[in-house]
């Protein structure tokens, strides 16, 4: 073993692992370029000898820039070779949020990929990579910042051991063989788009075709000429594709099933994809939690729609009171916050103290979700966006999804407003497909008879475009400021 290699590296070991299996056997194809496993590892080798030559070692905190590449997949596997521990940056981030992030890492250095070479000579100018501000632990692996949705990233940090424990769930949620073709397509900066298909379809021998970016004439086309069995999608990902006017034509033949993964997704999405044959299975997880916890399976998808599943094995759920420090569980069907414990969830949060974000260990999520007396899991919203008017909790997808059908619309979201009698109120936001006009009287009218009166919107606002993370997830809080400076309506 060369001098400064850490010795423990099952993530490394596994993907070795299977290259010794299977060594001729396609794993990427990234544009024109077919690569092996053992193609991929090489390459990681050669980053490992570069990087020691450079002085980085266990320990070491590598930041990353780039589209999706097979560099990136070998930086990963690098630091999993070297006990250092692997940063990719959100490359949609303006410089000096990206500046922030690595200040915050205590990056000892910045990789990036060609095309990103002036956003990381800004970043570095802003924040020259100086070393750790903390060390790394023995077994860390990845670090990942979160997206920001309900106040400043924070950076979630993942084992080796926590890494190969979530290819496993994942594997036996989806089923994954050698005769699978995962179509890839969401960015690897995020736990999503890097371990609920990419790293467990490498693992088991599945080849994957991986896009630099998300493009929907793309993926129409890939799925049909290189016969795509699976892929994984987010809702602004589905809306693109379903928008895209080759969808009605589009070959999906070859599609076993597709997964998405996000909190919720609107059921108008799951069902435009069920009309045409092919199942939607669901993820539900965060960047703390591997992401795989609750998972709705393949041949669970098309009997269980809205619901995001039951527990992955391994994974234990609990559904707590509206306090969560007690640790007591709500009764079946009764809306409590998703706790969990498993082996794939982060470390814990980088230079936060011990504990952080856990209750008694438990990781608490901040999502609320209710549980039928079969198991089965339905995410209503996230804690910090019910809305409390005159007492009564209102969650906001139970408006969304209604408007989210209605004719013209192409994306819904509800906040919560102050309001001086009832504290606070729904306010309905929507933006309108690309030449339609939404009738908003008629949809006030089909709320009557679908919703309790508390639940109707005070307010239907029609906007350009709703204000988003660098993910692509609707950002409520500066949707809630952004309707603060519009007059009464």
């Amino acid at each position: 073993m060369r001098p400064g290699v850490a010795a423990a590296r099952p993530l490394y070991d596994r993907l070795r692992a299977q290259a010794t299996r299977a060594p001729a056997a396609l794993a990427l194809q990234a544009g024109e370029r077919s690569l092996t496993l053992p193609d991929l590892l090489s390459l990681a080798d050669r980053m490992v000898a570069q990087w020691q030559a450079e002085g980085l070692g266990p320990g070491s905190f590598i930041g990353w820039l780039g589209h999706n590449s097979p560099e990136m997949l070998a930086a990963l596997l690098a630091c999993a070779q070297l006990g250092a521990v692997f940063v990719p940056l959100n490359w949609r981030l303006a410089a000096p949020e990206l500046a922030a992030i690595t200040t915050h890492a205590g990056l000892s250095a910045l990789k990036h990929t060609p095309e990103l070479a002036g956003l990381s000579g800004e970043v570095a100018a802003l924040a020259p990579p100086a070393g750790p501000i903390e060390p790394a632990q023995p077994g860390d692996v990845l670090l990942v910042y979160t997206s920001g949705t309900t106040g400043e990233p924070k950076g979630a940090m993942h084992s080796q051991a926590g890494m190969v424990a979530n290819l496993d769930i994942a594997l036996a949620v989806q089923g994954l063989t050698p005769a699978d073709r995962v179509l890839a397509v969401l960015p690897l900066f995020h736990v999503g788009g890097l371990c609920i298909q990419v790293l467990p379809a490498l693992a088991v021998g599945a080849p994957v075709h991986l896009h630099a970016r998300f493009d929907p004439a793309a993926w129409l086309h890939d799925v049909a000429a290189w016969r795509a069995t699976t892929s994984l999608l987010v809702p602004a990902v589905m809306q693109a594709i379903l928008a895209h006017p080759g969808w009605p034509s589009a070959d999906l033949s070859s599609l076993r099933f597709l997964n998405s993964g996000s909190a919720i997704v609107p059921v108008a999405l799951i069902e435009a994809f069920h009309a045409r044959g092919v199942p939607m299975a669901q993820v539900y997880g965060s960047t703390e939690t591997g992401p795989f916890s609750i998972a709705l399976k393949p041949d669970e998808a098309l009997a269980q729609v809205g619901s995001v599943g039951r527990p992955a094995l391994g994974v234990w759920l609990k559904l707590a009171n509206a306090s969560g420090a007690s640790g007591t569980e709500v009764p079946a069907s009764e809306v409590g916050e998703i706790q969990l414990r498993a082996p794939n969830l982060m470390r814990g949060y980088h230079r936060l103290p011990a504990g952080s974000g856990f209750i008694d260990g438990w990781f608490a999520t901040g999502d609320l979700a209710c549980a039928d007396a079969e198991g089965w899991v339905t995410v209503v919203g996230r804690s910090k966006d019910m809305i409390i008017s005159g007492g009564e909790n209102i969650y906001p997808p139970e408006i969304e999804n209604l408007a989210a059908t209605w004719p013209g619309v192409a994306e819904a979201a509800v906040v919560g407003l102050p309001d001086a009698r009832w504290g606070e109120v729904p306010v309905l936001v929507l933006t309108a497909r690309a030449g339609a006009v939404v009738d908003v009287d008629a949809l006030r009218q089909h709320f009557n008879a679908r919703l309790a009166r508390f639940k109707h919107p005070r307010r239907i606002v029609l906007v350009d475009q709703m204000p988003r993370t660098a993910l692509g997830k609707v950002q409520k809080a500066a949707l809630r400021a952004q309707l603060g400076d519009l007059p009464p309506g």
